[in-house]
């Protein structure tokens, strides 16, 4: 359970305004009462939302740099997340939510931040990491306010990243001579031309 980064997550959206629309300009009518095709207009695509955070791995983490004087901020807010994920009743944000887990590093961060580890094993395919839509489903009356404390905690942004298992080759039998690892020589640069 978790939060991503500013530069990593879109601010909740808000329902767009719904605007009327003109209708698609129609070509003017053929000359000499010929017929011709109806003009169908093209269809409507939604754009990709900014911000999206999906994994293409099944183990995934998101760093966080949080300002050291914000750190109460932030805890605030993954305890948000901790509540909406406990009473959502979306199937996708449960899924989400079974392999999310939280780590704060002991070590400090770049420029003395706090790092944040959020380790998501495994991660549910195709979903939005993104904190955004999880908080203001949950807290729509209160978004506004658990966004900035979310926003103005962050120090920098973070770094989404996809992990693969290592599988190592083989070990040699027990006995058997290591194979010889045969170094690559480094090419030494030519002496200046006189």
């Amino acid at each position: 359970m978790g939060a991503t980064v500013l530069a990593q997550v879109a601010p909740p959206a808000t329902p767009p305004a719904t605007q009327p629309q003109s209708p698609a300009p129609q070509p003017p009518p053929p000359v000499g009462g010929a017929s011709a095709a109806p003009v169908v207009p093209a269809p409507v695509v939604p754009p990709v939302p900014l911000g999206a955070r999906t994994f293409t791995a099944t183990t995934g983490i998101i760093f966080n740099a949080v300002r050291p004087e914000r750190v109460v901020d932030f805890e605030m807010v993954i305890g948000y997340l901790q509540a909406a994920f406990e009473k959502s009743t979306d199937a996708g944000v449960r899924a989400q939510a079974q392999g999310w887990r939280v780590f704060k590093a002991t070590e400090p961060g770049p420029n003395a931040t706090v790092l944040y580890l959020f380790v998501i094993d495994p991660t549910a395919a195709g979903a939005d990491y993104g904190l955004g839509r999880i908080l203001s489903d949950a807290y729509p009356d209160q978004i506004q306010e658990i966004w900035k404390l979310y926003t103005g905690s962050l120090a920098q942004g973070g770094s989404l990243l996809n992990l693969t298992p290592v599988q190592p080759p083989p070990l040699p039998a027990p006995g058997a001579t290591p194979p010889v690892i045969t170094p690559v020589p480094t090419p030494r640069p030519a002496p200046p031309a006189r």
